[in-house]
């Protein structure tokens, strides 16, 4: 991801094709590392015998839309399969689970794999309503500032990216509360504690 928003700004020559180089090996070795169910695990599906997880899955679509943004090619068929594991992971309720085998559902999860969604075009799907409606229960509007769960940062993070695409009243509101939220937190060193 990082690498990819280099090289969009890189202007030497030479550099970039080395940049390009990288990026192109970087998204074949993660379509190698896609388990046979189309997630990701913390090791390459040929090391870790297929485990693979959603919080890993959606970094790698993440990555994998960065650089498609930036010119690298990545196959449909990867995105698909991944997008296949994200809605095999979600559950009647919208909520993603940890990963297929189970685990609960995560909201901090669900609002990254939402995130990752609307980056590979799905923004209103019977899937991603559903999900949006998990989120709003468990995330938005009252959690947004009172929630104390674990991943707080991670679920906003994602959880942002969502409600700025929805734009309007709800993203205003969202940013006022989140905004607050974040400057209440902040350390007297200028950090967050958590």
């Amino acid at each position: 991801l990082f690498l990819s928003q280099v090289f969009g700004e890189e202007e030497d020559l030479n550099r970039r094709e080395q940049i390009r180089d990288v990026l192109t090996r970087a998204v074949q070795f993660s379509a190698d590392a896609q388990t046979s169910r189309g997630g990701w695990g913390y090791v390459s599906a040929k090391e870790g015998g297929g485990f693979d997880e959603g919080s890993t899955c959606i970094t790698q679509v993440q990555g994998l839309r960065a650089c498609r943004n930036a010119g690298i090619p990545v196959s449909v068929e990867i995105i698909d399969r991944a997008k296949k594991y994200i809605a095999d992971c979600t559950t009647s309720q919208g909520g993603v689970q940890y990963s297929i085998n189970g685990g609960g559902e995560r909201p901090a999860i669900t609002a990254a794999a939402l995130a990752a969604l609307f980056n590979a075009g799905e923004y209103d799907t019977e899937l991603t309503r559903k999900m949006c409606a998990f989120c709003d229960n468990t995330i938005w509007p009252k959690r947004a500032v009172s929630q104390r769960a674990a991943h707080w940062h991670y679920t906003h993070f994602y959880y942002s990216q969502v409600i700025y695409r929805q734009g309007g009243k709800r993203w205003q509101d969202y940013r006022q509360h989140i905004n607050e939220e974040l400057v209440r937190r902040i350390q007297p060193g200028g950090y967050w504690a958590d």
